[in-house]
């Protein structure tokens, strides 16, 4: 694991070299203030609390997400660059797991940039400051959930376009499996077993779940769990595409 903080470092200052990362940031920032004091109530509530603000975190990271990491491999492949780099002194996991780093500490730094918001509701009133820790750990683990899916589908396909499409397809099926509209859709023909099991395999259950400031085990161990299966997927497809 030796070489894992030089490719770490070398895919973060990739991300702020380009327009990419500010353009996610400000994209982020924007859309998450206009969803949480706006469209979504916030004064009007009347509540001290950053419900509408964790609230719209699934459907923000299903969209802008994937686009961050649709460059991880298929840019790689593209130009051609990924026999080069794996012809270093350098494994196919570290490789994986410091281009996944790059891109969640980027949405980590998203994330941290949101802190006015906690200093607003609390000037504002007097919030459960815990939960609202828990809301950002949650909504971190989510972010690094759709990024590792993300980055085994930009493995798998040499364009970033198909990349995009192929994690947007996969991260919307792990959110809707869970929906109530789903759910409700499925309840009149399938078995309970069958609905228990979309909904614990769902990123809105467990992160509703930890949003909520309901801190259970199973939730975080879920996310972490999920990010490990996806890496381990994007590792065994890197090292198919390179044998090709």
């Amino acid at each position: 694991m030796r070489q894992l903080p030089v490719i770490f470092k070398r895919e973060l200052g990739s991300y702020f070299a380009t327009p990419l990362a500010f353009v996610f940031i400000e994209i982020f920032l924007v859309l998450s203030g206009v969803f949480t004091f706006y469209l979504g109530s916030f004064y009007e509530r009347n509540q001290a609390d950053l419900a509408p603000f964790f609230d719209v975190h699934p459907w923000l990271y299903l969209f802008l997400l994937p686009a961050l990491a649709m460059r991880l491999w298929s840019e790689e492949r593209k130009s051609g660059s990924i026999e080069l780099l794996m012809t270093l002194p350098v494994s196919c996991f570290e490789a994986v797991v410091g281009k996944f780093l790059a891109a969640w500490v980027v949405a980590g730094i998203t994330l941290l940039l949101t802190l006015p918001m906690v200093l607003t509701v609390n000037y504002l009133g007097n919030p459960d400051n815990g939960v609202i820790l828990t809301g950002y750990l949650g909504s971190w683990l989510l972010a690094g959930t759709y990024l590792a899916i993300g980055s085994c589908m930009s493995a798998m396909a040499k364009s970033q376009v198909i990349a995009l499409i192929l994690a947007f397809l996969v991260c919307f099926l792990f959110v809707a499996c869970g929906f109530s509209l789903v759910l409700d859709a499925l309840n009149p023909w399938a078995p309970q077993w069958l609905l228990d099991l979309l909904a614990s395999l769902s990123l809105l259950t467990h992160f509703g779940t930890i949003s909520k400031g309901l801190i259970d085990l199973r939730d975080p161990l879920y996310f972490l769990s999920v990010i490990v299966a996806w890496l381990m997927a994007t590792v065994v497809t890197v090292n198919l595409k390179k044998a090709e």
